[in-house]
């Protein structure tokens, strides 16, 4: 796999000096594959990829959708507490994820479980937070995927934190922070910026637009397409199409390879949709219309890719047949795994706080006990 980008390497003024094709009442922004699956070329951003990646690519797609799907209808099972779906956005995490290199650290709201799949985190192990069974449930250093972040924005400012020590160690590695439109409204973003840039921190900012915040459209957020706030900080910005796998691998991959060798942090602005809820909380019919989903399952990322490797010859349907049939046992082993994860410790809530204990935790503790003790005694 070979990727080529001169388009990271500065600042963009404006979005035509960008090279980006726009058409008639669409965004300009970074494209190699069209809806229709054809390939195109964009004179910033390049990449040749082998058969056996496009397909590659494909199968992730496929099983995190997948995945997903089966989380979902888990939650409405009432296995799990809630769920925030991916649905329609499988292009931007796994082309990003895939941009990735081992040593990279990567920093996640709540919804990128494509880019964990991509880092080889466990999907089962996704669940059991969303299940309450634990915090997390998989240990950030052994895959540089840090833990869930539900707090909207906060895990800008780790990031960039991260990568400022990533930096003063000398190392040649990156950070990505990934962020939803409705988190770049937060202090907490606008704050990993000015630190970022001034530090020259190697860190990419990773905004995945699926143009709703809950029920508040990108244009209540700002009042400029959201990869051009780079430019007031001081570092460049580019618009990717987020539902194009292709493009956004070749785009996060330059930009983490600006940010390797010391040129500092970038703001991409993966431009998707999320066809689904907010969360299984959420009902979407009561801010959006149907026609805008359809309008966007048009540009579906999955079947954007399917078509490009039927039409190039580079997929049979023997490969479709034996990935489906992958996709059935990853969602059975799902369903297995969720229903069987054992109830936590009662007491586990008291551990790990303070690395050489407290009076405090230790005086609540004994209360916690004695209070859950009490229920014993009554059904005697």
């Amino acid at each position: 796999m070979t990727v080529d980008s001169t388009a990271a390497r500065k600042p963009r003024r404006s979005s035509k000096r960008a090279g980006a094709k726009k058409a008639a009442g669409e965004p300009e922004l970074v494209q190699l594959l069209t809806p229709e699956g054809d390939r195109v070329e964009h004179p910033d951003y390049s990449i040749d990829l082998s058969p056996e990646e496009l397909r590659g690519l494909y199968r992730d797609m496929v099983l995190t959708r997948r995945f997903d799907g089966e989380a979902t209808t888990l939650q409405r099972q009432g296995e799990l507490g809630l769920w925030a779906s991916l649905l329609g956005q499988e292009a931007a995490q796994i082309g990003s994820g895939w941009a990735t290199r081992d040593d990279d650290y990567v920093f996640p709201t709540y919804r990128e479980h494509g880019v964990a799949w991509c880092r080889g985190v466990d999907p089962t192990n996704l669940l059991g937070m969303f299940r309450g069974v634990n915090h997390g449930g998989w240990d950030p250093n052994e895959n540089n995927f840090h833990l869930y972040t539900i707090v909207i924005g906060s895990q800008a400012l780790h990031a960039t934190g991260y990568a400022m020590g990533v930096a003063k160690d000398g190392a040649d590695s990156a950070v990505i922070a990934y962020f939803g439109d409705g988190a770049s409204s937060q202090g907490d973003v606008a704050e990993a910026f000015t630190f970022a840039a001034v530090y020259n921190a190697p860190v990419v900012f990773f905004c995945q637009n699926n143009q709703w915040a809950i029920s508040e459209p990108t244009e209540r957020q700002t009042r400029v397409p959201l990869y051009q706030r780079a430019q007031g900080y001081g570092f460049p910005g580019v618009r990717v199409d987020g539902n194009d796998v292709l493009a956004v691998l070749a785009v996060t991959k330059a930009a983490l390879e600006r940010a390797r060798t010391g040129e500092g942090p970038m703001l991409i602005e993966a431009f998707t949709y999320r066809m689904g809820a907010h969360t299984t909380s959420d009902d979407p019919t009561k801010y959006r219309r149907d026609e805008e989903r359809e309008l966007w399952e048009a540009k579906d990322p999955i079947l954007r890719l399917r078509a490009h490797l039927e039409r190039e010859g580079h997929a049979d349907e023997a490969f479709f047949t034996a990935l489906e049939e992958e996709a059935d046992a990853l969602a059975k082993r799902v369903r297995d795994a969720v229903r069987t994860m054992p109830d936590p410790d009662d007491m586990a809530i008291f551990d790990n706080i303070y690395a050489d204990g407290h009076a405090l935790v230790d005086e609540e503790r004994a209360q916690f006990a004695a209070y859950q003790a009490s229920f014993a005694e009554e059904s005697n």
